[in-house]
């Protein structure tokens, strides 16, 4: 199912927030609203917002108050992008020069502050300190998660559970956030708050698994170089599997080639055939459909709907994108 087809039961809603997004980014200094509208023209799916939403209608009524969680999630999530560009020292972003490649790092970063400052106002402006709870604990966990990783990765000494750890903070909790805070601006009671938050958790896991993935497929669709992440050291979860099944001097040849000939095409190669070899991917695949199994399981307790029909659609969605 497209994208289209998924969001057709808040098609009017998703409409009516890209001209509230598009407003609560406005600036009374040029600059910004540069740099704003060259954000804004390069934006993605928008899975997030279709999250809040479809979250929000699950549990009744699409109020105001789901437009600003929508716009809240959709502030931090572009603040931290921005953030994360400079960190990362990378010029480019969904295939567009990043903002740090365009303005450099000193205005890339004050406008992820701006940007992200907006997103905190337009909460307290307007009293929803539930949402700002929700989304300030996933802004946290994100930078945990970034940190840890960080740490690990300089050893390279990542086992399975701690990539768990760093994958629910780092990516699963902003999904987390999205499906918590559209049942919260609905009005639902704690109970299905929490419950929408696991979903939202489960969600997050299996995308960020998908997105480990694309590293190991030799194709130009994904938008995503081929090896990135073996280049940057990150330890992925087909990686981690492949090393967990080797002999200790297999083990060791690899994680040579990941920490001091990142950069060599061909030993990174080696590295990716390997990873084929040892059924690594097949694992991480499973996994992934293990999350979604999870996830579906936490929406049994709901009647069957269009809008849970979307829900369980957009799920599908994530883990079966092809970039």
């Amino acid at each position: 199912m497209s994208l289209n087809e998924i969001k057709a039961p808040i098609s009017k809603q998703m409409d009516e927030f890209e001209i509230k997004f598009k407003a609560s980014l406005k600036s009374s200094a040029p600059l910004l609203d540069k740099i704003t509208a060259y954000i804004l023209k390069r934006k993605g799916k928008q899975i997030r917002p279709m999250f809040v939403f479809l979250s929000a209608a699950l549990f009744g009524e699409i109020k105001e108050s789901s437009y600003r969680a929508a716009s809240l999630i959709e502030l931090m999530h572009t603040a931290t992008l921005v953030h994360d560009d400079v960190v990362d020292d990378s010029n480019e972003r969904r295939g567009f020069l990043s903002v740090n490649a365009l303005w450099k790092n000193k205005i890339a970063v004050l406008v992820g502050d701006y940007i992200l400052t907006k997103g905190l106002l337009l909460t307290l402006d307007n009293n929803d300190f539930e949402l700002l709870k929700i989304v300030s604990e996933a802004v946290r966990e994100m930078s945990e998660g970034e940190l840890l990783q960080i740490k690990k990765a300089r050893n390279l000494d990542i086992k399975e559970d701690i990539y768990f750890e760093i994958i629910r903070k780092k990516t699963a909790s902003l999904f987390a956030s999205c499906c918590a805070c559209g049942a919260s601006s609905a009005g639902a009671d704690d109970k299905h708050i929490k419950l929408m938050h696991n979903f939202g958790e489960m969600v997050g896991i299996a995308f960020q698994i998908k997105d480990d993935l694309f590293d190991y497929q030799n194709n130009n669709k994904t938008g995503k170089p081929f090896g990135i992440d073996i280049k940057e050291q990150k330890m992925t979860l087909p990686l981690i599997y492949m090393l967990n099944n080797q002999t200790y001097f297999e083990k060791r040849k690899i994680i040579n080639i990941v920490k001091n000939h990142n950069n060599d095409t061909l030993k990174v190669a080696q590295v990716i055939e390997a990873v084929n070899k040892s059924g690594g991917i097949e694992y991480a695949i499973r996994k992934m459909q293990e999350y979604q199994s999870k996830a579906f399981e936490l929406l049994e307790e709901f009647s069957d709907s269009p809008i849970k029909k979307s829900l369980k659609e957009l799920v599908t969605y994530t883990i079966e994108r092809k970039k």
